[in-house]
């Protein structure tokens, strides 16, 4: 019996081009990403969530010499809204990166670790959450639900 997996996303050459929430949302996973500690790594990745109640909640990478002690900053993000707002719903989650682990016109890919937490979070509030990655020269993929980044996850 041959299956296959169909993922659907939007493309954007710009993330100017998402709408004004999304931009704002951009902005936020941009700013936080300037407190990245990653003196390892030299890649700072930034990530925001905005939950059900209109609150923003951001992570960014915390590296740690003594690895794999350190987080991404998709894991800081979705924990801290897990630990401090467990009744609100996740509705997008932005992910942004600067550094040449990737090359600039590259969307940032999430780690498998942060795919599965992503998965376990849409599975904890019972329903899908969007998902945002933009390159370092800008350009934007959206995606509708985390299952499109790891369609095999653990437990679903």
């Amino acid at each position: 019996m041959k299956k296959s997996f169909s993922v659907e996303y939007n493309q954007f050459n710009h993330w100017s081009e998402l709408e004004k929430a999304d931009q704002s949302l951009v902005e936020s996973a941009n700013e936080v990403m300037e407190n990245a500690y990653a003196p390892y790594s030299k890649f700072s990745v930034g990530a925001a969530a905005i939950l059900s109640n209109g609150e923003i909640v951001k992570g960014s990478n915390q590296e740690n010499i003594a690895y794999p002690s350190g987080l991404c900053a998709e894991r800081v993000a979705l924990f801290y809204a897990g630990a401090n707002f467990p009744n609100e719903a996740i509705k997008t989650l932005c992910i942004v990166a600067k550094g040449d682990l990737v090359p600039k016109e590259t969307i940032l890919s999430p780690c498998g670790s942060c795919r599965q937490v992503m998965v376990e979070s849409e599975k904890r509030q019972n329903k899908p959450y969007r998902i945002i990655l933009v390159s370092q020269n800008g350009s934007a993929i959206v995606f509708n639900s985390a299952v499109d980044l790891l369609p095999l996850a653990f437990g679903v």
